[in-house]
């Protein structure tokens, strides 16, 4: 299985040859598709790349969305930047938490991009505006 993670991972890197400055892209490619970015897989980018691993790991630790362990349920990203709470995002947070319990993860995020049609949340690369009570109770229903 090792060897097969390590063949997807040369894939990856290697679909992104052709770009000017790789890195960002195949992180978040490495994220969606293993849920997280390993040591080994740190290794093996910065190898491709002629990166150290601490320059590799640098961009890790930097953004939020890598994480070094895969997620043990899934994770709705959910903005409380300054347009959603003007929007009502503050009152949405606890009637998500309690939809959510256990089974799905609220992470706050601040800013997903989507400022005039806030509040929004983000699961997996799909993104969701105009965000209600209702809305997000379907959203999270539909993550478990």
């Amino acid at each position: 299985m090792a060897d097969d993670k390590a063949a997807r991972l040369d894939e990856i890197i290697a679909s992104h040859g052709d770009r000017e400055g790789p890195l960002l892209p195949i992180l978040h490619d490495i994220q969606e598709e293993f849920g997280c970015i390993e040591e080994e897989a740190k290794r093996q980018i910065a190898a491709a790349l002629n990166l150290s691993r601490a320059e590799v790991h640098g961009v890790v630790s930097f953004y939020h969305d890598f994480k070094a362990q895969k997620a043990d349920k899934p994770v709705l990203k959910l903005c409380r930047a300054e347009s959603c709470k003007s929007r009502g995002v503050e009152a949405l947070v606890a009637h998500a938490q309690a939809t959510a319990g256990d089974r799905v993860e609220i992470e706050t995020v601040y800013c997903l991009g989507l400022c005039s049609v806030g509040p929004n949340a983000m699961v997996g690369k799909k993104l969701y505006a105009y965000l209600d009570d209702a809305k997000l109770a379907s959203i999270i229903k539909e993550m478990v």
